[in-house]
């Protein structure tokens, strides 16, 4: 088959890579090439242990792979021999200078622009994939103009709105894809191949386009409303602890008015990931920028209680569990900020367990793909730890289990084969309310739950 266009992705991270294996996938003439400064990740990706756990992504790779999807590590060839160009790079919070602690460090943005511009020998479609603050364009506009010649570029702004988790099938069936652009003839051309690659799989109803600024703010506000929506549960989870009322029941109430609708309303230690805190503080940024700062403030919450969640979390255990941690061995079941993903990036569980450390706990850690990043999330702690892959193993000779994952094969353990394994009185703290606590409490376990009242022996 004749391959019809060639399409570079520069980052191969949770989205570069998984968003173009979809597309290769998807667009078996298209040659699709994802390349990165870091060859270590180029090689994950060309191996049997691909550096992203998603469902189902690992037989599309494979499917893939040397036919129409590449990865390499030649990003200067690759700019030179490809028409068009994603841009998936690293945007993490600054942590120096102007916007400290809340602004995206747009280095690696910039960087690649520059590398574009020094490489191009032809005229190229530049793509944001990545989550930018509004008005990046205009700067990669800016870098990309500044040498004066034949070569034009056309920069695009095309967020992903995959969740980690579900990145498959959200890749295959999307809500909407988003392409912002400018109103000149070229970028409407440039925005027509770009629609012309998605139309191959998704009903071009659910493609939709808008200018460049409204693309870039879309993702920052989906993010923030999501991150939003959560926190809003878990603050009146706290308020159902102290009154005996069922988080679970609330928001299934809740959740039934369809103004309002159940997405997002599960009660547990707060969010994590990569986008959510980034993108509202992000978000937090610019509006003081614009001097909103009333509406700054106003994000800013969100965060806040995300934070106070994790310290209410924390604070009940040491509580129930006798006002001390030293000396007791904790399992933690699951270090992924969510199920079905390897990704432990601002997971909860990461606060959870250097706070554990800190109380001198003892701490045994399991999760069925995100154990080689806790050993590197961890790696500064001082203080006992193991790594038991093996929940059953994991838990025995324990006094206490911390779900903080919503792994699926949690819900499903021999729970009294584990209880008579665990020191007593055993404790389970459920932060992802998961379990039958019941059953679990009629076993023997004292069990703590999200927004629920206690069931105490005790």
């Amino acid at each position: 088959m004749k391959l019809k266009k060639n399409i570079l992705c520069i980052g191969a991270g949770y989205v570069g890579g998984p968003s173009m294996a979809m597309i290769a996938y998807k667009c078996p003439d298209y040659r699709v090439t994802v390349v990165d400064i870091n060859g270590d990740r180029i090689d994950a990706w060309n191996s049997d242990n691909l550096p992203v756990y998603e469902p189902g992504l690992e037989k599309i790779v494979k499917k893939t792979r040397g036919n129409n999807l590449f990865f390499r590590k030649d990003i200067e060839n690759q700019i030179k021999e490809n028409d068009i160009i994603f841009v998936s790079v690293n945007t993490p919070t600054k942590t120096y200078g102007a916007g400290a602690d809340m602004a995206a460090d747009l280095q690696y943005v910039e960087k690649t622009a520059r590398q574009i511009l020094k490489y191009s020998r032809s005229s190229k479609i530049v793509i944001e994939k990545s989550t930018l603050p509004v008005k990046t364009a205009l700067a990669i506009e800016k870098i990309l103009s500044s040498s004066k010649g034949r070569i034009k570029f056309d920069v695009l702004s095309n967020p992903e709105f995959m969740a980690e988790g579900t990145a498959v099938k959200d890749l295959e069936n999307p809500d909407r894809v988003l392409i912002g652009s400018r109103e000149t003839k070229s970028a409407l051309n440039a925005r027509n191949q770009l629609i012309e690659i998605y139309a191959r799989w998704i009903p071009l109803k659910k493609i939709i386009t808008s200018n460049i600024w409204s693309s870039e703010l879309s993702k920052l506000v989906a993010n923030a409303f999501l991150a939003q929506r959560v926190s809003s549960i878990n603050s009146i989870s706290a308020l159902c602890e102290k009154t005996d009322a069922d988080i679970t029941e609330v928001a299934k109430a809740v959740g039934m008015d369809s103004r309002i609708g159940d997405k997002f309303l599960k009660a547990g230690i707060g969010f994590g990931g990569s986008c959510f805190k980034k993108d509202i503080l992000n978000l937090a940024y610019l509006c003081e920028y614009y001097g909103l700062n009333e509406v700054a403030s106003y994000w800013k919450s969100v965060i806040k209680i995300n934070q106070y969640q994790q310290d209410r979390f924390i604070a009940n255990i040491l509580h129930r569990m006798f006002g001390t941690l030293a000396g007791k061995k904790i399992c933690i079941w699951g270090f992924a900020f969510k199920a079905d993903t390897s990704d432990t990036r601002e997971s909860p569980a990461i606060y959870v367990a250097k706070k554990l450390i800190a109380e001198q706990a003892e701490i045994i850690i399991s999760d069925p793909q995100a154990m080689k990043n806790a050993v590197s999330d961890l790696a500064d702690s001082k203080g006992t730890i193991r790594y038991v892959e093996d929940p059953y193993e994991a838990a025995s000779g324990c006094h206490a289990i911390l779900i903080l994952t919503d792994w699926d094969l949690y819900r499903k353990m021999d729970f009294r084969k584990i209880y008579r394994s665990m020191v007593k009185p055993a404790f389970i703290f459920d932060g992802r309310n998961i379990i039958e606590r019941e059953k679990c409490f009629d076993i023997g376990f004292n069990v703590y739950s999200i927004g629920k009242s206690a069931l105490s022996h005790i």
